[in-house]
């Protein structure tokens, strides 16, 4: 038998039998400086700070060893590598070199003393967001209310959970991190008038208690995923409407207020699309309904106004599907209540708006599930007309026939996907 052999174990016949990959595997590295060995690999998890990898200060041609970017960070915290005297492709170790790319597994081999540690391979995994179950959360029934609803990967809707957190509603919710997801923001007013609390989803669909909030508290925003696993919060109102925008990290974590960009308004909606970006989309000011969208990029830039295609209309929902198109809904067009929808391609454009399936509402939620499809569930048939109605959405952006709801009647909620 040739070749390095790691963690044998003993068979049931007493053989030896060789690690898979012929790899020692590690726990997961936290720590802001670590020196690794030849035969193993790393599991390197920079959420909270950057690090230092020395390696070996001596090797023979054929040595490897594999490090990995645990929970896709290393483009906020890079990992730099510290040759310890030994060349790195060509280059004493007085030479820096940095990995800061999310997503990011090296392979490094020591080809000998001339070239040193080189990388057999240096990829980057691509992230495509595709959660797997959803969750509706929170919500108005003329009354505010807390509890959540799950729904499974085939898209059915689960009874309700009694709820965590802050009861409110005209709030937001998004996936972030690939599996988790959170809700934020809205209004309570038994309690307060607005409010910045968020409550993170955890990817087996747990939701946290109250997280004190960052930002300016608002309600009658959007939320969407972009970039490799971050979201973000945008628009609102706040005793007038707002255009700033709040990004959440990969770990859910919010950060303070940005100055907006595109026209201020609320009741708009919002999404990822193509793999790394989103949009938001519709919304109004005052008597104002807007057709316009913002486009964000995959480093979380918000783009200015967009003249799209549909009827201008409030309360809006919209959600992913087909892996890299997304499709928006449901709403109100001047004072008419509406079932059509839009769809979005995987370069952002909204088509023309495409005859309604279903019940119109307002004020309803939506969410991928399954990966690759869509639902839009809930909302308001009139005033006061709470609904539990959902209408799954297929991976081709065909809207299906209303199912009778499941769980509390109500309006004005959120939704995320979760798991993957």
């Amino acid at each position: 038998m040739s070749g390095l052999i790691k963690d044998n174990i003993f068979g049931s016949s007493g053989s030896i039998i060789a690690a898979a990959g012929g790899l020692s595997w590690q726990p997961v590295v936290t720590a802001s400086t670590v020196t690794v060995s030849s035969g193993k690999g790393y599991f390197i998890n920079t959420t909270s700070n950057a690090c230092t990898i020395t390696l070996p200060s001596s090797a023979e041609a054929g040595d490897q060893i594999i490090l990995t970017d645990y929970a896709r960070t290393w483009g906020t915290n890079a990992i730099t590598i510290d040759s310890n005297g030994l060349l790195f492709q060509g280059e004493t170790d007085a030479f820096i070199v940095d990995y800061d790319t999310a997503g990011q597994a090296i392979n490094l081999v020591y080809s000998g003393a001339t070239v040193g540690w080189t990388p057999a391979s240096d990829i980057v995994s691509a992230f495509v967001p595709s959660t797997t179950k959803a969750i509706f959360g929170y919500g108005y029934t003329g009354s505010n209310q807390s509890m959540s609803n799950i729904v499974s990967g085939e898209g059915v809707i689960a009874a309700d959970v009694t709820g965590v957190g802050t009861a409110r509603f005209d709030l937001a919710g998004t996936s972030f991190g690939g599996d988790k997801g959170i809700f934020g923001y809205g209004r309570n007013p038994s309690t307060a008038a607005f409010t910045a609390l968020t409550n993170l989803v955890s990817n087996l669909g747990v939701i946290a208690a109250d997280v004190s909030g960052v930002g300016t508290a608002r309600f009658q925003l959007a939320a969407c995923t972009f970039g490799d696993g971050e979201a973000i919060f945008a628009y609102g109102n706040n005793s007038g409407v707002k255009s700033m925008s709040n990004k959440i990290s990969t770990s859910g974590v919010v950060a303070s207020d940005v100055t907006g960009v595109g026209t201020a308004r609320q009741h708009l909606s919002a999404t990822g699309f193509g793999d790394d970006k989103g949009i938001f989309i519709y919304g109004n000011n005052g008597g104002t309904q807007y057709q316009i969208s913002n486009l964000v990029s995959n480093s979380g830039v918000i783009a200015t106004d967009t003249s799209v295609s549909g009827t201008a209309k409030i309360g809006t929902a919209a959600a992913g599907y087909g892996g890299d198109k997304a499709i928006v809904g449901f709403g109100t067009a001047t004072g008419t209540i509406t079932s059509t929808t839009n769809l979005i391609s995987n370069s952002g454009v909204v088509s023309a708006d495409v005859t309604g399936v279903g019940t119109a509402r307002h004020s309803v939620a939506a969410a991928t599930y399954g990966g690759d499809k869509a639902v839009f569930a809930y909302g308001d048939t009139s005033d006061g007309g709470w609904s539990s109605l959902k209408n799954l959405v297929s991976n081709s952006g065909v809207v299906a026939s209303d199912v009778a709801g499941v769980g509390t009647a109500r309006a004005s909620l959120a939704a995320t996907g979760f798991g993957s």
